[in-house]
């Protein structure tokens, strides 16, 4: 069912002239699924307060709830369309009153850390694109299908949105910095093993991908009790995001991932000087995937001790100082990060080197992220102790990679399995630091177990193998006739 909803609400942005991609799609399907989240959110809590003889103070005032202005039911429990509003005036309440009044939010919340602050931040940073009033009373309809309340509703309508947010970028332009491959970040989080009581930060979120990961991770393996619970779903998960669309993905992503008010702040990470992080700014895990080929402006580089445009680097450096000390990493980032000789980034490989334990480095295949046209590897490191000996680990899946051969678990499985015993083979070596060039830091180690090709061999020797062959093949023709 909840598949088919989905469809018909595409189908109807589709049709409709202010919608015109996957992301306008998912961006529009977000902020209208929110509203009914927050719809059962509040009718839960009202029941809950009703059991225990209280009175529940309601977040939204009575003509901006779901069922005053969406979906208005007679007693028959059906749409009354004598009072709902559809075509303009549907569009003109949505537009200038709807939004306006739930971004005010923003203003008058009392912390960021709350439902009421996340409200005014989604819809003051977010515009209705949809244009028929017709069309937009259509999708009221089917969204008010769609079910929050049990875990199990929860799960399976994190998976359809899961997958839209892998067709927003596939769709190509600035879909794909949304999404990293969730077999990737699987692996990812298997290494780096996120526990109970950590706090996880993805700096980059996007449509919070890493975060979701984890928190599914943890919820599996931890013991299910009330205090583990909240400590899971309060105090476990914090990022950071830039762009207006990423960050209302991602909020809805993790509230489908059962988390209520997020901990993501809307925010550009690098516009925070790194030195005034502190122990408590700090962070036990960190899982990102920082966008490569950014270019970042002066005033922004000030506030690293590196300067650099590349924005992928500057996030590194964010990513070892908002680590604490004994804290593990597993970041993307471009290849080039190994090779590259320009002063900037030899100093960010020293700093890496010298500051955190990159004790393993996963090469990833071409194709790995669709659309980007670049090569990435993986960075695993520990903060505290200075890097000794790194692991490397090619991936190869034995096949081209592409949207009908997409990264799965199963090509992960032996990089999981291995990374624990770190094996010579000829996928994966072992290189000791000790022997690095110090001018360059160069971490672009070639795979010394790789088995060497055969030489090419000379036109003489090919010319006098034939003609050995040639005299074989005769003396065989010569015996067949004496037989005969």
């Amino acid at each position: 069912m909840f598949e088919q909803t989905f469809k018909n609400i595409d189908d109807l942005l589709y049709k409709d002239a202010g919608a015109d991609s996957e992301l306008d799609y998912i961006g529009q399907t977000s902020w209208v699924m929110f509203l009914k989240y927050l719809d059962e959110l509040e009718q839960d809590k009202a029941d809950e307060a009703e059991l225990k003889g209280k009175e529940y103070q309601y977040i939204l005032d009575l003509e901006y709830r779901w069922p005053i202005w969406a979906m208005p039911k007679g007693d028959d429990g059906k749409l009354d369309h004598h009072i709902a509003m559809t075509g303009p005036d549907l569009i003109q309440f949505v537009d200038q009153k709807l939004f306006p009044y739930l971004a005010g939010f923003k203003l008058t919340a009392d912390n960021p850390q709350t439902i009421e602050y996340k409200i005014g931040e989604i819809f003051s940073e977010l515009k209705n694109k949809i244009q028929s009033g017709y069309i937009l009373r259509d999708i009221l309809e089917y969204a008010d299908e769609l079910p929050f309340r049990s875990s199990t509703d929860k799960h399976e309508l994190s998976e359809l949105y899961e997958t839209k947010i892998k067709n927003m970028g596939n769709a190509g332009r600035n879909g794909g910095q949304y999404y990293t491959p969730r077999p990737l970040i699987r692996a990812m989080i298997n290494v780096v093993d996120p526990k109970i009581g950590e706090k996880v930060y993805d700096g980059a979120a996007g449509s919070c991908g890493f975060l979701c990961e984890a928190y599914d991770y943890m919820y599996k393996r931890m013991d299910k009790n009330t205090d583990n619970l909240a400590t899971l779903e309060e105090r476990t998960f914090f990022g950071k995001e830039k762009k207006n669309l990423a960050y209302v993905i991602g909020i809805m992503n993790m509230i489908l991932h059962g988390i209520e008010a997020p901990n993501i702040i809307h925010t550009n990470t690098l516009g925070e000087n790194i030195r005034d992080i502190q122990e408590k700014n700090r962070f036990h895990v960190i899982l990102a995937n920082p966008p490569f080929g950014g270019k970042e402006r002066k005033e922004v580089q000030q506030n690293f001790d590196i300067k650099t445009g590349e924005t992928a680097f500057l996030f590194l450096q964010h990513f070892i100082k908002s680590l604490k000390t004994g804290g593990r990493a597993a970041i993307v980032i471009k290849n080039t990060f190994l090779s590259n000789t320009d002063n900037a980034t030899v100093a960010l490989r020293q700093l890496l080197l010298e500051s955190c334990n990159l004790h393993t480095v996963l090469d990833m295949p071409g194709g790995t992220f669709l659309g980007a046209g670049v090569k990435t590897v993986v960075l695993f490191f520990q903060k505290g102790e200075p890097t000794k000996n790194i692991w490397y680990y090619q991936l190869d899946p034995g096949r081209n990679m592409g949207k009908t051969n997409s990264l799965n678990d199963a090509d992960l499985a032996s990089f999981v399995e291995l990374h624990k015993i770190r094996p010579e083979s000829e996928q994966s070596w072992n290189f000791s630091v000790a022997g690095i060039n110090t001018n360059t830091y160069d971490l672009s180690v070639k795979n010394p177990n790789t088995p060497e090709e055969a030489p090419l061999r000379s036109p003489e020797d090919i010319l006098t193998e034939m003609d050995a062959l040639d005299t074989e093949t005769k003396s065989i023709l010569q015996s067949i006739k004496e037989l005969i």
